[in-house]
């Protein structure tokens, strides 16, 4: 098989739909077509089951391009390890991150640069959509998320800040001019909603107030970016981290602590299966320079 029909079979997977998937790669419908026809007939099997209204993989085409995603992230993880080889370095250690605080944190990576010279650190970003679908895709190596963390096959290391909770909301809203704001208020308003898994969400946006009225649940977003526009117009608030005043800061968005919000607790976070040496050092410098406290 072709590296190109492993593309095509794997973009299909995703899309399951053959014009998407011809449109995203720059080729044809037919083009499709004839790829997953000519590996059906290899096979001996269908792949994908088709309908005039959906496409559907099969348990063999399911299987199929489960391994055919395995050999696709060893030749990536193959063509970086040349890269690193000619860049001088022996390893990358992958970090996604939620938070903007990424210069906050430079404590921590400089003295994992001085024990682990020869390791790139690598910062991405990452929604809040599934924060953990890059740990589990074998992209990341490592995540920085709020606590809880309840994934049987994620392992919760040291915690590596903690800051205060506060409310980010339009400017020109009554609640504004507040110089504190309770848990309880929230009941009145509409928060942002997308968070997911939903237990992980319930720690930073809780479904009820104290008292036990529920909180109202409007618009959705990914990230933080994706929340702006939604606050700054006043169709919905959020319990967001206190960096966002910092690294957020603007004339149409409002920040009011929220006084009986608990403290955020940010934890490394990886795949326990695919624990490395990097990533046990850099949990050991968190644990030995201790968390960022604000």
């Amino acid at each position: 098989m072709e590296l190109r029909d492993d593309e095509i079979l794997l973009v299909l997977a995703e899309e399951l739909h053959f014009g998407r998937t011809a449109e995203r790669l720059h080729i044809t419908p037919s083009r499709v077509s004839q790829c997953v026809k000519a590996q059906e007939r290899r096979v001996g099997a269908a792949l994908f089951e088709r309908t005039s209204r959906k496409v559907v993989l099969t348990p063999i085409g399911r299987q199929l391009v489960d391994d055919l995603g395995a050999v696709q992230r060893q030749l990536r993880e193959s063509l970086q390890r040349a890269e690193q080889a000619a860049r001088g370095t022996v390893g990358v250690l992958r970090i996604g991150m939620i938070a903007a605080n990424v210069d906050d944190l430079r404590p921590y990576f400089d003295a994992f640069a001085a024990e682990r010279p020869g390791v790139e650190v690598q910062i991405r970003t990452i929604g809040f959509a599934d924060p953990f679908a890059g740990l589990r895709s074998g992209e990341l190596d490592v995540v920085m998320v709020w606590l809880p963390v309840r994934e049987p096959d994620l392992t919760a290391g040291p915690v590596i800040h903690i800051e205060p909770v506060v409310l980010a909301l339009s400017s020109a809203h009554p609640l504004a001019r507040r110089e504190t704001l309770s848990l309880e208020d929230l009941g009145d308003l509409v928060t942002i909603g997308g968070a997911e898994p939903a237990y992980w969400r319930e720690a930073m946006v809780p479904s009820h107030t104290p008292g036990g009225r529920p909180i109202a649940v409007g618009p959705t977003a990914s990230d933080f970016l994706e929340m702006l526009p939604i606050l700054s117009t006043g169709e919905a608030v959020s319990p967001v981290h206190l960096q966002a005043t910092r690294y957020f800061a603007r004339p149409d968005v409002a920040y009011i602590p929220i006084h009986d919000a608990a403290p955020a607790r940010w934890a490394l976070v990886w795949r326990t299966s695919a624990e490395t040496d990097a990533i046990l050092a850099l949990a050991k410098i968190v644990e030995q320079l201790g968390p960022l406290e604000q």
